[in-house]
């Protein structure tokens, strides 16, 4: 599961962090209810929205992926940190090696290729490989 930047945003209107945490827990809750493997990924690094400035995104991301990582650990799911290898000095998601000037937020090409070798080994570490 990778989710909240969008809500972290406001896209859809204001969410408080706990909400969006306790969704995210209730969506692994629910799956591993169901059997299904559950991988919670870290948030995404992010300074600024440029379509919503001003939101200070970056702290929101580091306390919500810290409540991410240790909800991981009490439940024996596994945690998949993008945040750490894609981060820079500041918060945000690094430029340009993984995103653009004008975006901050959605990887790049060698953003992706980061990122699916990450998934990899989260998924072969979940079906025991």
């Amino acid at each position: 599961m990778l989710a909240g930047t969008n809500d972290i945003a406001g896209n859809s209107g204001y969410i408080s962090l706990e909400a969006i945490i306790s969704t995210i827990k209730s969506m692994a809750e629910i799956a591993n209810a169901n059997e299904i493997k559950v991988i919670i990924s870290s948030i995404l690094p992010a300074i600024d929205y440029p379509w919503k400035p001003g939101l200070d995104p970056a702290s929101k991301i580091i306390t919500i992926n810290k409540a991410l990582k240790a909800f991981s650990e009490e439940n024996n799911f596994i945690y998949l940190d993008y945040y750490a290898a894609m981060v820079d000095d500041k918060g945000g998601l690094k430029v340009p090696e993984y995103t653009t000037a004008n975006d901050l937020v959605h990887p790049n090409k060698d953003g992706y290729l980061v990122m699916e070798k990450l998934a990899e080994i989260a998924i072969n570490k979940a079906l025991n490989k």
